[in-house]
């Protein structure tokens, strides 16, 4: 009877089992979760991202996204499609039924089928870039064409395309086994490079902002690059003040890069005006001004102050530019053509190290060229960050110094240019933001009667928070470019050469390993002074590297060997002995 008892407890035990897990694996596949338990959460979306993806306003129409990364793939191919997988069914467990994804084999079909497939998404050069990859596979030598990207459907029309692997040239397949640390940094920027295309989809109105002319910025053609970054998420326009005091009402934003020429009051009381409605101002300023041919023809120049105007509003909002350059021992090298050492560091080229603000957080050192100090100035109701810093091996060169060619061979390798190099306090500020209500620079600077005109719009204070951000430096987001006159006599222009965003050109010529920020900087300042910090927190996300300890490796080789192939034995033999001995002991009790 006992034994009759047992029977049924245990079948039903087992049926209860059986049924659990097939209700388990039936509500699993209709619901998506996971428990990220690394330190750096480098599996779970940043706030931004579930911020943006719970915003029902973003989807109000069905968001379609098609996947062309499907089929027989290569091992780290297919783990990348897989990562981009979970990634999407994790967007999708919040949007719901507005967002919807499919994965498609472009390589399936007729040839006649496939032709015109991969002409539609190429769209001569404006789609998706194929990447044409060559593997080992079983001994032998594979090549397959990949489409490493996604088109956008939004409420029924292709609003958008995705390029998650970079392309190759036409013939010139690439090796799969170089471009481990490419997919590996593309898994790590999945996230951001899916919500910046999703943004660009569902953006309804677009902020505007204008790049100030009139006072020898740069120009159009110099800022190629820049306005290229920004286009997709705001409307940028070249603008003019001529002593309009309407010109700026439209705008959001308003970037001043690298004035020369001073500025008439009327031009800074339309600026004044814009930063008390709350608008913001971004000023890249260089506060002194030297020629560049002197200082190669004879190795030495002057520098001299350049006197715009525009530091006076600044200094009234919190920023004091001085007319000093700051050295850097941390610094990229020049080229001088005719010494025996052709690259030497050049201190006034400074790798200005990020903080732990949001705009610098986790991007590369940005490059900035013979750049000016910057200090705060207390001001009530006012908050100042430190956006960008030299090292703590830094120091100012007096007021408008000399510049000789001569430093890098006076100095010598690792210079001190302080007592204590190691010392934190020695830091500059290069970049400095300061944000809240302004108290305007003209008030009590003008006369009641303009004052209290209604023409005038005068405010004496800010009506709604602002933010002014100030870089001692100009030059920082220029590019090269040439030219091409068109057929209705305009000349049309184009950025050459390699991104000067990222690299220099003319290290990269020499095979100088140097990456700087300048371009991920660029986006997150513009994102953080427009308000758009949800974006920043997904570039800005640090995702710690833990490489294998080799040396450890190489030394603890055979015990991790042996514990490999010993401990799964060991483990099932002591499993089975104590299997056994309750089996035993259950049946000699009964």
């Amino acid at each position: 009877m006992k034994k009759l008892s047992d029977k049924i407890f245990n079948w039903t035990f087992l049926g209860i089992l059986a049924i659990g897990l097939i209700l388990v694996n039936v509500i699993g596949s209709y619901l998506y979760f996971r428990v990220d338990t690394t330190s750096d959460q480098r599996y779970s979306l940043s706030p931004g991202t579930v911020k943006f993806l719970e915003n029902k306003s973003n989807f109000e129409n069905r968001l379609s996204i098609k996947i062309y990364l499907d089929g027989n793939l290569p091992a780290e191919i297919r783990l990348f499609r897989n990562t981009l997988e979970d990634r999407l069914k994790e967007f999708k467990a919040i949007v719901g039924d507005r967002l919807e994804y499919i994965f498609i084999d472009p390589n399936k079909g007729t040839e006649d089928e496939k032709k015109e497939l991969f002409k539609n998404l190429y769209d001569e050069g404006k789609g998706i870039i194929p990447l044409d990859v060559s593997y080992m596979k079983d001994g032998t030598q594979n090549q397959l064409l990949l489409w490493p990207g996604a088109t956008i459907d939004y409420g029924g029309t292709t609003v958008n395309i995705i390029q998650f692997l970079p392309g190759s040239q036409s013939g010139k397949p690439v090796d799969l086994n170089e471009m481990t640390e490419i997919i590996d940094q593309s898994i790590n920027n999945l996230e951001y490079n899916i919500v910046s295309a999703l943004r660009r989809s569902v953006q309804k109105t677009k902020p505007k902002i204008g790049f100030l002319q009139g006072h020898g910025e740069l120009t159009y053609a110099q800022t190629i690059r820049a306005r290229s970054l920004l286009k997709p998420y705001y409307k940028v326009k070249d603008i003019t003040i001529n002593d309009s005091i309407a010109a700026l009402d439209d705008f959001d934003g308003l970037i001043i890069a690298r004035p020369k020429k001073a500025f008439s009051m009327k031009d800074l009381y339309v600026i004044d005006q814009f930063v008390m409605r709350g608008g913001k101002l971004m000023c890249f300023a260089d506060a002194l001004d030297f020629s560049q041919d002197s200082l190669k023809a004879n190795g030495v120049t002057y520098s001299t102050r350049l006197n715009t105007g525009l530091e006076k509003i600044l200094y009234d909002y919190g920023l004091k530019l001085h007319d000093d350059y700051v050295l850097d021992a941390n610094c990229a090298p020049m080229l001088f053509p005719y010494a025996k050492n052709a690259l030497a560091p050049w201190y006034y080229y400074i790798m200005a190290s990020p903080t732990s603000h949001p705009i610098s957080r986790n991007v590369e050192p940005v490059l900035l060229k013979y750049a000016s100090r910057i200090e705060f100035v207390k001001q009530d109701s006012i908050a100042p960050s430190a956006v960008l810093t030299s090292s703590t091996n830094s120091n100012s060169q007096g007021m408008a110094p000399i510049i000789s060619l001569e430093m890098p061979r006076l100095m010598k390798n690792n210079p001190k240019l302080v007592n204590n190099p190691e010392d934190k306090n020695n830091k500059l500020c290069l970049a400095g933001l300061v944000e809240g209500k302004f108290k305007s620079y003209f008030k009590n600077k003008i006369v009641d009667e303009f004052a209290k005109n209604p023409d005038s719009k005068y405010m004496d204070k800010g009506i709604k928070e602002g933010k002014v951000l100030l870089i001692g430096n100009g030059s920082w987001l220029q590019n090269s470019y040439d030219s091409i006159q068109g057929k209705n006599g305009k000349f049309m222009y184009r950025p050459i050469g390699i991104n000067d965003l990222k690299y220099d050109p003319k290290l990269a010529e020499m095979n100088v390993p140097l990456i700087f920020g300048n371009q991920e900087f660029l986006q997150n300042l513009v994102d953080y002074m427009m308000g758009e910090n949800s974006i920043i927190d997904i570039r800005s996300k640090q995702i710690d590297l833990r490489p294998i300890d080799k040396q450890k490796v190489q030394k603890q080789a055979g015990m991790i060997r042996i514990i490999n192939v010993l401990a799964p034995v060991i483990s099932i033999v002591l499993l089975g002995f104590v299997f056994y001995y309750i089996r035993k002991r259950k049946y000699a009790q009964s």
